[in-house]
């Protein structure tokens, strides 16, 4: 009897694991097209959507990065690809020849989404980057760009939060330097003007902001350097939108590209962080993004995020 029991145990436990691995995470997730930078938002049709930037083959650095995907799901195993929402032959006042298209944001208000975007508008393109902005009434198709937001610093990777009160907030920067200010009720003008973001650690890009409990998060990659690991991703906390910023330490190691950008959301109870790695082309330049799980201390801290393969 006791060895029949046994074998019963063993046999539910091959049928739990067997269930497990054909539902379990894979990462990378998105395997048909390389992509990056992921900005992920839970939306009210309760899907949760990834505006990813898409690197393209063959990579010449990051400069041939161009048009946008969205891809959603509503159980973090099965994911749709919306297809491209958006390219640089699309943006009006766009260089010429097009590319650089690098990391994007999207967020819904009263009724629209709207997708910023970085991308030059003359062939200087390190110092004529502009925050382009374009809307639709869908989360995953028909964007059109309406312009940029005017007199800001030629900087990228922007990020914008909404916070619970309705007050919508601006980030972005680079090359060190993050700044942050309050969006006007049209969400394409800055009320009032921007202002550093104080107390951050080693920032370098890729600024993203979420709320938990009351307390804001602004996370980013910095300036690691070392063995050959590059970005890490940090945070920093704060009781206001716009800092001052308490920083907090490392919540995810290097992956294996050159480069790292993440988000941070919550869906079904659960946090998760989304980056990017190298694993499917195993060149810096061609990306994939992914997921894991990510879980709070007590005192509100972030555990360091577990990489996985998922497989």
């Amino acid at each position: 009897m006791q060895k029949i029991n046994s074998m019963r145990a063993g046999l539910v436990l091959l049928m739990l694991m067997s269930a497990f691995s054909s539902t379990a995470q894979k990462n990378p997730f998105i395997t048909e097209i390389y992509t990056a930078d992921p900005s992920a938002h839970v939306w009210n049709d309760g899907r949760l959507y990834v505006y990813a930037s898409h690197d393209i083959a063959p990579p010449k650095g990051c400069d041939l990065m161009d048009q946008y995907h969205v891809f959603s799901t509503d159980d973090m195993i099965n994911w749709k690809d919306h297809g491209e929402i958006l390219r640089a032959s699309q943006v009006p006042w766009g260089r010429k020849d097009g590319g650089f298209m690098w990391a994007p944001d999207c967020v819904f208000r009263k009724g629209t989404y709207y997708l910023y975007f970085p991308h030059p508008s003359g062939d200087e393109w390190n110092k004529t980057w502009k925050i382009g902005v374009a809307t639709s009434n869908s989360p995953a198709s028909g964007f059109q760009v309406q312009g940029y937001l005017p007199d800001l610093e030629p900087m990228i990777d922007p990020c914008v939060f909404i916070d619970e009160d309705g007050l919508a907030y601006f980030y972005y920067g680079g090359g060190g330097v993050c700044k942050g200010g309050k969006l006007m009720d049209n969400m394409m003008e800055i009320d009032g003007t921007m202002q550093p973001m104080e107390g951050l650690v080693d920032f370098h890009e890729a600024t993203w902001v979420h709320k938990k409990d009351g307390v804001y998060y602004l996370s980013y990659s910095d300036n690691n350097d070392k063995d050959g690991k590059h970005n890490q991703l940090r945070y920093a906390t704060s009781d206001s939108p716009l800092g001052p910023w308490t920083y907090k330490g490392i919540y995810m190691e290097p992956t294996d590209s050159y480069t790292n950008h993440g988000s941070i959301v919550e869906y079904k109870g659960q946090w998760y962080a989304f980056y990017h790695n190298s694993a499917l082309s195993h060149h810096d330049w061609l990306r994939s993004i992914c997921v894991d799980k990510l879980f709070y201390n007590e005192d509100g801290t972030i555990r360091k995020v577990v990489q996985t393969t998922g497989k």
